[in-house]
């Protein structure tokens, strides 16, 4: 099993329509073979000292069964249709792909 966070940051003010066309794809990856966990994340003050806030990043939280099942899940029509309809939304993309250690 792999683990993905992708931190992805919108421009300013476009936060809630990326996450409108990002849970309109949520189903479909779902259901993707190898999919064990896929949802969109953003800040929540908790107050804790290290913690920076930042309005206009969203996190993928991901989990996927292999590497494979991951380049198959990016390969996929509704991901290539979803990353035609962000593209002018977002401003920068991250991506840290782990295995526990």
């Amino acid at each position: 099993m792999i683990s993905v966070v992708a931190s992805i940051r919108v421009k300013a003010g476009k936060r809630s329509e990326f996450l409108h066309i990002f849970k309109a794809n949520l189903q479909k990856v779902r259901q993707e073979k190898g999919c064990i966990e896929y949802f969109p994340a953003v800040d929540v003050d908790s107050g804790l000292p290290p913690q920076t806030l930042d309005e206009n990043m969203v996190t993928i939280i991901e989990k996927w069964e292999s590497v494979e099942a991951l380049r198959n899940h990016l390969a996929t029509p509704h991901m290539l249709a979803y990353r035609e309809k962000v593209k002018d939304i977002v401003e920068n993309l991250s991506l840290k792909v782990l295995q526990e250690a």
